[in-house]
């Protein structure tokens, strides 16, 4: 039983290490980094669950495309949705749509980011959305490409949108969008 014990602490030791050198030595190339007008948000990319959309993002970083575009739709209590240049909820990139690349692996949690679309479930474009709260509703529904692993208190501070559709008048924007890689 003892052995048994130590055994199962062991390996739980190792597992723990391991998250922990995840979270403190992220790969630079799955490390997108947002500047926002409070500071920098670091998210960790998830191509072992969107490898197509996490390609999309890195090719819409490259392109500047998400500098200066605004948080249009921010919920209370749900999430912070942004990459559309227009503002408006309708707009993208020049890029094709992706299709879906639904998990059940992983959950709309607190700082999940997620793909936002229309009813079409493959015409996710350049628009995302991150998680101020779990979302379980999501979860299979929406593509998740990322989570915030620093800065969520940054993302907490985005100005928030008035009435239930969450429209925000003079919104909040993303300064700059690079990838760890990027010369800085």
């Amino acid at each position: 039983m003892r052995r048994r014990a130590l055994i199962v602490t062991s390996l739980m030791g190792i597992l723990m290490s391991e998250s922990t050198d995840a979270q403190t030595n992220p790969d630079p190339a799955n490390t997108l980094y947002l500047d926002l007008k409070d500071g920098r948000v670091v998210i960790e990319l998830r191509p072992d669950l969107a490898p197509k959309h996490v390609e999309q993002v890195k090719a819409l970083v490259a392109k500047k495309f998400y500098d200066n575009t605004p948080f249009h739709r921010v919920i209370e209590g749900f999430m912070a949705q942004g990459g559309d240049p227009t503002g408006t909820g309708m707009g993208g990139s020049d890029m094709p749509n992706v299709p879906a690349e639904f998990t059940k692996k992983a959950h709309f949690l607190r700082g999940t980011v997620g793909a936002a679309r229309s009813g079409d479930p493959n015409s996710a474009n350049s628009q995302f959305y991150i998680m101020f709260a779990p979302a379980s509703h999501l979860d299979g529904q929406y593509t998740i490409w990322g989570r915030v692993v620093q800065g969520m208190e940054f993302i907490d501070k985005i100005k928030r949108g008035a009435g239930g559709s969450g429209t925000v008048q003079n919104p909040d924007r993303i300064v700059r969008a690079r990838m760890a890689t990027d010369p800085q």
